[in-house]
């Protein structure tokens, strides 16, 4: 077991005033077989109240309307993590398990990736977990690492063909790997030690337990990682979604930490 620290805050400063907003976002870990959270805290600026609840996936979400104008919009939320728990997330039925069986979106297959899934098609002897070990390898020798080459909207088969990519990139094209192999998969966001940014990686049903897969890192999802959110896709989970009256032109920061508690 381990124990993280981790903040999260997020900062969307507009050009001109925002007359209102109606905001959900995504940003809260939830507890699961491997991770349990403790003193988990939220704060908003300008500050405002709002709701909690879960989507149709079970993720945490706040949401709410701001009525005050503002020019900056923040969000933050802080806590502590027990890690390592135990080496899956949780255990799940088939049946829920259907909707991450199939490509959506932005994993889908295209040719370059069904080419490489036949070129290098697993044993069929091997288990479930050893063929997601299979690929997670494979991808991570056949793909690199590359910030701003690609965007949110850059899908599996479009970032393979490039052959580079970020963290939300090794995730999709593994899901769509996961998928020609018949294997049901789903994305994750979440934070990891030692990156000042949010993290994707994947989750993959073995039997009737979802563990967690990082391709980008090569590695397994054990007590690094702090799961926040799954989806079929990077849209499934969006952290911020929101629709503004006003604020013309808008940047973003992301701040994150996380830490071993001393």
């Amino acid at each position: 077991m381990r124990k993280l620290h981790f903040t999260y805050e997020m900062q969307i400063e507009y050009s001109i005033d925002v007359a209102r907003c109606n905001f959900t976002i995504k940003c809260c870990p939830q507890n699961t077989a491997r991770q349990r959270l403790e003193d988990v805290n939220v704060q908003l600026f300008p500050a405002t109240t709002y709701c909690t609840g879960v989507d149709g996936l079970q993720n945490k979400q706040i949401y709410g309307v701001n009525e005050l104008p503002h020019k900056i919009f923040r969000f933050q939320t802080d806590g502590t993590a027990y890690t390592g728990l135990c080496d899956y997330e949780e255990i799940v039925n088939e049946d829920y398990a259907m909707i991450f069986r199939h490509p959506h979106g932005l994993n889908q297959a295209g040719v370059g990736i069904m080419d490489f899934y036949e070129k290098h098609k697993p044993d069929s002897g091997l288990s479930v977990y050893e063929k997601a070990q299979y690929f997670m390898h494979l991808l991570h020798a056949k793909f690199s690492y590359q910030p701003c080459t690609t965007d949110v909207d850059t899908t599996a088969e479009d970032a393979f063909v490039q052959g580079h990519g970020v963290c939300q990139d090794y995730a999709h094209i593994f899901i769509s790997l996961m998928h020609l192999s018949n294997i049901p998969a789903r994305y994750v966001t979440g934070l990891i030690v030692g990156e000042g940014a949010s993290h994707a990686w994947v989750e993959v049903l073995c039997d009737d337990k979802w563990y967690g897969f990082d391709p980008t890192n090569e590695k397994m999802v054990v007590d690094e990682h702090i799961k926040i959110g799954v989806g079929r896709d990077a849209k499934d989970c969006m952290i911020n979604r929101g629709i503004m009256h006003g604020g013309g032109l808008h940047t973003q920061i992301i701040k994150v930490n996380v830490k071993d508690c001393l």
